[in-house]
């Protein structure tokens, strides 16, 4: 079931918010904690009902897992150590995670490289299984770490499944969800955060129906539909599929967060303007700042962070960057992306040891740019399509200029330049540049929709601006649109 659909925003949200706080209200407070938990997974089956076993599955494996790393365990001969678990429930989770994901990857690779001809497996990849299995392997570390107290099935049930987070994040803590939901005040309606959360969701809405949606029609066509783009049309392409995976996923966040306040929970904040990065180090803590959290907490400081040497530093940086971009999809474009931002990382550590500093619009031009054309990896589905896109961004031989043009700059014409219809490749027209020079403008003009948040008061204008970003979405309710980080 999508955030942004007639029957989720209709029928779903509205009859599991009513039920929830009537059985709140009549003092049922584990039938409303299950009846979330029915509704979680309810929600998580509208797509496929053949992957419900494998969540409750996983569920129920993690949760005896983190029991047993929680209770004291004796070291004898009898008995594993806590290590032990804990290293047993991690492979178990990244077996699965790898058998679905990227069994079909290695087998690929492994007939190109042996010569073999293996058939592949063509697993559908189960929805949120990479969000879901990070988030309860965090869960084992912080049991084992002792930093989790909750010994309760149907707790740790609604820490997994519960429905605004579970499909695409934020990846969440449990010690920062479940006293939550254990707070009696939290069991109460409270207008405020019903506001807010409705203000926030319209937001987060609108940037995905209106925003991302508009800008997915030329990063598509850019990407997978043309054959050849010249200049502009390739630069519009990469920089529609930047602000498209912005709006995209950060608007699914600002849905998850405005849902989840609707119940009166708080969920961890996962963009914080990103496109405003002075540095890459300075967007990694703007962007998917849960997975930033992950990467940083679960996998670098275990591999030794920056307590060794400098080359030990360097190397847990690439290696970390380069398992984050293999998480985000079984393929060297994702692997190369990973490894892209992992270098520029090193480079940045290294400018800043050596005390380079450099004017503020020029880090900002350089941090956009490579972040810009990183995700051009990110985004292409195979190696020709970003050989294509980066060959147009970066070739002076097709340049076509809008023909209303050709009268004042004809004398361009003998440089090469061509004047015609300069974004027929990618479905465009002049409404593109427009609206890529709009996409700029939002990003880096206005405060995000988190900012506003923190001052918000129900008045107004925020009543009307919720308005505006709501009905404009719902206007544009004309077809199913998938979230990008589904695929991930």
């Amino acid at each position: 079931m999508l955030f942004n659909s007639y029957e989720f925003i209709f029928a779903f949200l509205p009859i599991t918010f009513f039920i929830y706080f009537y059985l709140n209200h009549k003092r049922l407070t584990v039938a409303s904690k299950g009846f979330l938990v029915f509704s979680s997974l309810f929600f998580y089956s509208w797509w496929n009902i053949a992957y419900l076993p494998l969540i409750l599955i996983s569920m129920l494996f993690n949760y005896v897992i983190g029991n047993s790393l929680n209770k004291e365990i004796e070291e004898n001969k009898k008995s594993f150590s806590k290590k032990s678990i804990l290293i047993f429930g991690i492979v178990c989770n990244i077996a699965l995670l790898g058998y679905f994901k990227y069994a079909d990857f290695f087998i690929e690779n492994f007939n190109f490289a042996i010569g073999t001809n293996v058939n592949l497996l063509h697993l559908i990849l189960p929805l949120a299984i990479s969000f879901f299995t990070f988030q309860q392997v965090a869960y084992l570390v912080d049991s084992y770490r002792q930093e989790t107290k909750e010994y309760d099935f149907l707790n740790y049930a609604l820490f997994v499944t519960f429905f605004p987070q579970l499909i695409a994040g934020p990846i969440v803590h449990h010690k920062e969800m479940m006293p939550q939901f254990a707070n009696n005040r939290n069991m109460v309606k409270n207008y405020r955060n019903i506001a807010l959360g409705l203000f926030i969701f319209s937001i987060g809405l609108f940037k995905k129906v209106v925003i991302a949606d508009t800008f997915a029609v030329w990063a598509t066509a850019g990407f997978d539909t043309a054959i050849t783009l010249n200049l502009f049309e390739a630069w519009a392409t990469s920089l529609s599929y930047t602000f498209q995976l912005y709006f995209d996923f950060s608007g699914y966040t600002d849905m998850a967060i405005g849902i989840a306040l609707l119940f009166n929970i708080k969920l961890p904040i996962n963009f914080n303007s990103p496109y405003k990065a002075l540095s890459i180090q300075d967007f990694w803590r703007r962007w998917h700042i849960t997975l930033s959290r992950f990467l940083r907490d679960y996998i670098y400081i275990p591999l030794g962070g920056n307590k060794k040497s400098s080359f030990r530093t360097y190397s847990n940086l690439l290696a970390t960057f380069v398992i984050g971009g293999f998480w985000h999809g079984a393929g060297w474009t994702f692997l190369f992306w990973g490894f892209l931002h992992g270098i520029a990382l090193i480079i940045h550590r290294l400018w800043s040891n050596l005390g380079f500093k450099m004017w503020t619009w020029l880090a900002w031009f350089i941090t956009f740019n490579f972040v810009n054309i990183a995700w051009v990896f990110f985004r292409a589905k195979e190696w020709d399509d970003a050989v294509k896109v980066l060959g147009g961004m970066f070739s002076l031989d097709n340049i076509i200029l809008p023909e209303k043009l050709e009268s004042k700059l004809s004398f361009l014409t003998n440089y090469n330049i061509e004047f015609g219809y300069w974004a027929e490749n990618i479905k465009g027209n002049d409404f593109t540049a427009i609206a890529v020079i709009l996409g700029f403008i939002l990003i880096l003009a206005f405060r995000n929709s988190m900012e506003k948040g923190k001052d918000f008061k129900l008045n107004y204008k925020t009543a009307l601006l919720s308005a505006i970003c709501f009905i404009g979405a719902i206007l544009s309710l004309n077809k199913a649109s998938e979230f990008l980080y589904f695929n991930f």
